[in-house]
């Protein structure tokens, strides 16, 4: 695919709809063919309502990032102040909680314009670094977090249903 030039802008509350199915999907796209239906249906029932989404964007240590091409969406990501795992070489941090990318646009250059943002927006809010979690049977996700500088510095569960799963915290200095 070529590359395309993004928007990248702030969601607000009158994303949450279009927030909530376009989580909901990329989510789904990404980690349904590794997880059973069941450990899949129970995280999104939790995590993908619009009553979820809307507490998130509503939420003032959040930051939700929304990348459109063309005036749709293409991808999104959640960047949190809210807490920081004791392994972080450098504080204060911001997390990046979820970066998704519609399929449609992986390999076109969102993701990168996407993540370039992320870190704008650290620096702006006075942060030495950023961090987030990857799932460990992530190698997709991994090499493109470590082409943009991240380091594995410890690991967490990610509870995906009735599954405990281990993420890796990865983070690059900024």
């Amino acid at each position: 695919m070529m590359n395309v030039m993004p928007s990248i802008r702030l969601a607000d509350s009158a994303d949450a709809g279009m927030l909530t199915r376009l989580a909901a999907r990329t989510f789904h796209d990404a980690f349904a063919e590794t997880n059973s239906p069941e450990n899949m249906q129970a995280y999104m029932a939790e995590a993908f309502t619009p009553e979820r989404i809307s507490s998130e964007l509503a939420d003032p240590r959040a930051k939700i990032l929304i990348a459109e091409v063309e005036g749709a969406p293409a991808g999104y990501a959640k960047l949190s102040v809210a807490e920081m795992p004791d392994c972080l070489r450098f504080r204060p941090a911001m997390e990046v909680v979820r970066f998704y990318l519609d399929q449609r646009f992986h390999g076109s250059g969102v993701a990168q314009a996407m993540m370039q943002a992320c870190l704008d927006e650290a620096l702006r809010a006075g942060c030495r670094g950023i961090f987030l979690g990857v799932w460990e049977h992530n190698p997709r996700a991994q090499s493109f977090y470590r082409k943009w500088g991240f380091e594995v510095v410890g690991t967490h569960i990610f509870q995906m249903g009735g599954d405990p799963q281990t993420d890796y915290w990865m983070e690059r200095k900024l």
